[in-house]
């Protein structure tokens, strides 16, 4: 997994995190903690759940803090 300031990737999606939008409800380390870890840093781990997991507890995020893109390869005519 990378991570590039608020945006974490693996080989699927890049999840994007506001903080300014952020309301601290925490749906998304009770419903996920293996991903959505408040004790480290970095504090999403996308190596933690399957990425339909990840885009499941995202869709509840109550302050629309945290985003997901599918992430594409190019492919590319020969």
């Amino acid at each position: 997994m990378e991570t590039d300031n608020n945006q974490f990737t693996n080989e699927e999606i890049t999840v994007t995190f506001e903080p300014t939008k952020c309301i601290h409800a925490e749906k998304c380390a009770n419903g996920l903690s293996s991903v959505f870890r408040t004790t480290v840093i970095p504090w999403i781990d996308l190596d933690g759940a399957p990425s339909s997991k990840i885009i499941s507890q995202i869709k509840k995020c109550p302050s629309g803090a945290l985003s997901y893109t599918m992430n594409k390869e190019l492919v590319q005519a020969e």
